[in-house]
């Protein structure tokens, strides 16, 4: 099975080679449904190796391929898939390969199909790679993998009524991270000359033995500034708004889906279990950071005129919690954290595929200018964002309800190691974020979705939902409904990896 694993690499790379080959390998009418080809095939993987995973060893790290690369600083080519990596590789998957579909039948503003798609599948593949590496130079290397096409996306594919504001979007977006990544990495040096190995299985297996514990602190604070900022931990957000605002759909779903949920997967697998001591010391620091983030999510989300902006203001809230749960340092908000980053993946990314969809009709994604009406010119596309609403705002029996509760449960009882007087007073702010999610997603339902129609008679006709639309969105409304009724199907995967990785 460690072939597949590396098929699982090996497929959307070659596709993207193959599409920049030119059109004597693939036709430019054909470039879109060999895209959704290579995403499909690259799912049939994913999902093969959930189904040869051994669930029962959950948290031992299987399909493994471990092979020396550059012997002279010992960076070995580490991959493999533990109860941790397997719900993020499989979200990857099905995101990417459900942008890859959406692809085909709705063209992107300014064409360049072949080049698009061909950069979707090199994103697909940096970030399948962060999820299976466990060496901290090619975790390191595949998590930067991203961001060139990611800056490309946005720049080239975004809002096509602002050139120089999705550029300047894109350039924020890759200044941001690049130095965030330079950190980290430094943090990862400084692991390296205390322990004199980046294998994250042995550092994991030491749990910290051999690094001093100042060490330890200065490292958990460079790596997990690196990680925070693709977080996206405040106050170092401020590149999430108009990134998404001015990216297009696929742009969005997957960095939101996905990109951000590569911050919050590297602080389990990396922070938590490289640098215990340093994560006890810096804890305190990240839940306060995680809790500002939830209400001032919440708070910017009230002030917000478009639509776009607004459900990237909410992922800051969404993501608070996220960080919150990895803080508490206990199982029970860990694995919450890791279920809060599969479902804010399913329905966020549902958000987005229907606020592109909004915007393509409309033309724009002003609130104010689109107005009401929603439920009389477009039901069936007017319930489906109320289904995405109503889920991110943690209705239970939805997909968003578990992990948020589970991290403030967390919270409730954080590590003995841990101030839990801090932690309950955090935990009651947490909450007060959580009412005020449901405020605005409630006011966002009823200004778009109620009332009658203020955009005018000729926006009266437009189309409702499509085809393809339903056969994208529909596996993120299934979920979303499936995980909130049996969250086991993630948690059972996920604890006895947490366990282990937490010392629990």
């Amino acid at each position: 099975m460690n072939v597949v694993l590396q098929l699982l690499l090996a497929v959307p790379l070659l596709g993207a080679l193959i599409l920049t080959a030119g059109r004597r390998l693939v036709p430019d009418r054909a470039t879109a449904a060999f895209g959704a080809v290579a995403g499909a095939v690259t799912l049939l993987l994913a999902v093969w190796l959930a189904a040869a995973f051994d669930y029962g060893a959950a948290h031992r790290v299987q399909f493994q391929t471990d092979v020396s690369w550059i012997p002279a600083v010992d960076v070995r080519w580490h991959l493999g898939m533990d109860g941790v990596s397997l719900p993020m590789v499989l979200l990857t998957a099905l995101l990417a390969f459900l942008c890859l579909l959406y692809t085909t039948r709705v063209a992107p503003e300014g064409g360049r199909v072949r080049a698009l798609v061909a950069l979707v599948l090199l994103l697909e593949v940096g970030m399948l790679g962060t999820f299976v590496a466990f060496d901290l130079i090619v975790f390191f290397l595949f998590f930067e993998v991203v961001l060139v096409p990611m800056w490309f996306v946005i720049a080239v594919w975004g809002d096509p009524h602002d050139a120089a504001g999705r550029r300047r979007a894109a350039t924020t977006f890759i200044l941001y991270t690049l130095l965030g990544s330079a950190i980290m990495l430094l943090g990862f040096l400084l692991v390296y000359t205390g322990a004199h190995t980046f294998d994250l299985t042995e550092l994991a297996r030491r749990g910290g033995n051999g690094i001093p514990r100042g060490t330890q602190v200065l490292a958990a604070v460079a790596i997990g500034l690196g990680l925070a900022v693709k977080s996206p931990m405040w106050p170092l957000h401020s590149w999430l708004p108009d990134a998404h605002a001015k990216a297009p759909t696929v742009g969005s779903v997957l960095l939101a889906g996905v990109l951000l949920k590569m911050g919050t997967y590297g602080f389990v697998r990396v922070w938590l279990p490289v640098v215990p001591d340093g994560a006890r010391a810096v804890a305190p620091y990240l839940a306060g950071l995680a809790t500002v983030g939830i209400l001032y999510g919440a708070l910017a989300c009230l002030r917000q005129s478009e639509l776009k902006r607004l459900i990237a203001y909410s992922s800051v809230g969404h993501m608070g919690f996220v960080l919150l749960g990895i803080a508490t340092l206990t199982a029970a908000g860990v694995n919450g954290a890791l279920f809060a980053g599969v479902a804010h993946g399913l329905i966020t990314g549902l958000l987005f595929f229907v606020a592109g969809a909004i915007k393509d009709r409309h033309g724009t994604g002003d609130l104010a200018r689109l107005g009401g009406g929603m439920y009389a010119r477009m039901p069936r596309l007017a319930g489906v964002f109320v289904f995405g609403a109503v889920a991110s705002l943690g209705l239970p029996g939805l997909a968003g309800f578990w992990g948020e509760m589970l991290a403030l449960f967390g919270a409730w009882h954080p590590a003995a190691s841990l101030t839990r007087t801090t932690y309950l007073v955090l935990m009651v702010l947490a909450g007060l974020g959580a009412v005020l999610t449901a405020a605005y997603f409630l006011v966002l339902v009823r200004r778009m979705c109620q009332g009658t129609d203020t955009i005018g008679p000729s926006l009266l006709s437009v189309r409702d939902v499509t085809a393809v639309e339903v056969v994208a969105w529909a596996p993120l409304v299934a979920l979303t409904v499936v995980l909130g009724l049996y969250p086991g199907a993630v948690l059972t995967v996920t604890d006895p990896a947490v366990r282990f990785l937490v010392g629990g």
